[in-house]
């Protein structure tokens, strides 16, 4: 698919596509904000704002109006657009002309019950808050339970309070009438599910019984656990029930469960997910520094060091050491791409593991979060070590990696350009 390039003079109007009230304000701020960024939630307010009193419709806009009110750089409201779309959040119409005509539709957020049942979604926010926010996130939105022992429904029927009567009613169309509409996150597919559902045989599973909600829910449980077709093919074999019908929650908990033995307890693979949005760094002044700091950011650790090892897939060590990372050290995938480069270029291009440990555990102590604080780390201490020391009788204790050279950029624009190539091509 074309991507339209964006420009001021390009008009816009936007479409309520469904019924959008102050309850939508918590779920967009507590649930997605976390993993879409503030910028985005701030173009979806922006545009839910443009609507007219009917909240319907909005009149025609420019996007250079759109620039002046969010003040945000035409490039941003492109990638926050971007993130807004493949949440569900938002669709995109375009028709070309000398000034191109955009229509945005906007779509109401999952409700936080579909949202937790979503498996991306409720990955993608645990890992970006932590597993006590996320917690407090569920507790914020769940029901407080009542003990209704002792106590009796007494509540009245329609038809106990109200006279029906269906005289001079007419059925006119409703088609048009606004509800709440939501659209599903969008996915790259991973897996071919009709290929994989043709090889079950019939007398295992009623393939009218298998819907798209199904399917998506497979799609899903096959990017978040990176899972290959012959191994989700046995997981849905064994998630079919007495009724030949695929069983959602066995199914979750089948994939959850051949994961966590496949990779030693660990639950879904990190190595797999980007920098968090709220640590990334939010100004680029267009430097070779801020080009590097934006692929750190951007790419995730299995995708990075593929780039660094000229598009070969990591093996199952490397992978088992990015995993111990981003787990039990608790380093974001950021930060932890910047120690892979880091060590490659003062390790003679070789990832020793006792040699990252070190680094890592000194990183962790330091709680390094960002991609920056790990990148200074790394130039204060090639500073430090051209220092020259007074002698001194009492041997000082380094850190095993102490003194590694590194360049003041981790890379050229050359191997920038390589890295950022590789990547477009996935």
């Amino acid at each position: 698919m074309e991507k339209a390039s964006l420009l001021p003079a390009d008009t816009y109007i936007v479409k309520n596509c469904t019924v959008l009230d102050n309850e939508n304000r918590n779920i967009l701020f507590k649930l997605y904000q976390p993993i879409i960024g503030s910028v985005a939630i701030n173009l979806y307010l922006s545009l839910w704002s443009d609507l007219d009193t009917t909240q319907i419709i909005s009149v025609e806009h420019t996007h250079h109006n759109l620039m002046t009110n969010t003040r945000l750089k035409l490039e941003d409201i492109l990638e926050a657009r971007e993130k807004l779309e493949a949440t569900g959040l938002l669709k995109t119409y375009v028709k070309y002309s000398s000034i191109n005509n955009y229509i945005y539709e906007l779509y109401s957020p999952l409700d936080p019950k579909e949202f937790f049942e979503n498996p991306i979604l409720a990955s993608a926010l645990e890992n970006n808050v932590g597993k006590k926010e996320y917690k407090n996130i569920i507790k914020f939105f769940s029901i407080p339970k009542i003990d209704l022992n002792g106590y009796e429904d007494i509540s009245m029927s329609f038809g106990e309070t109200f006279d029906v009567s269906l005289s001079g009613f007419t059925s006119d169309n409703i088609s048009n009438i606004r509800k709440v509409n939501q659209v599903d996150i969008i996915i790259s597919e991973k897996v071919n599910i009709n290929d994989i559902l043709e090889h079950i045989p019939e007398e295992y599973l009623n393939k009218k019984s298998v819907t798209k909600e199904i399917k998506s829910l497979i799609s899903k449980l096959a990017f978040i656990y990176n899972l290959e077709e012959v191994e989700l093919a046995e997981l849905i074999r064994n998630s079919i029930n007495e009724k030949h019908i695929i069983d959602k929650d066995m199914l979750r908990k089948n994939c959850q469960n051949y994961y966590t033995f496949e990779h030693k307890g660990a639950m879904p693979s990190l190595v797999y997910k980007k920098q968090p949005e709220y640590l990334r760094n939010q100004v680029s002044d267009g430097t070779k520094r801020s080009k590097m700091i934006y692929t750190y950011e951007t790419t995730t650790p299995y995708d990075f060091l593929e780039g660094r090892n000229k598009g070969v897939k990591p093996t199952k060590n490397e992978l088992a050491l990015l995993e111990t990372l981003l787990i039990d050290y608790e380093l974001t995938p950021g930060v932890v791409n910047v120690l892979i480069d880091y060590v490659l270029k003062i390790n003679d291009k070789k990832l020793t593991k006792n040699f990252i440990l070190a680094i890592a555990s000194q990183w962790k102590r330091s709680n390094i979060k960002t991609v920056e604080e790990a990148m200074n780390i790394c130039k204060k201490e090639n500073k430090t070590k051209t220092v020259t020391k007074p002698k001194t009788i009492k041997k000082e204790i380094k850190p095993e990696w102490y003194g590694a050279v590194l360049e003041e950029d981790t890379a050229s624009e050359e191997e920038i350009k390589k890295l950022e190539a590789m990547l477009e091509k996935r």
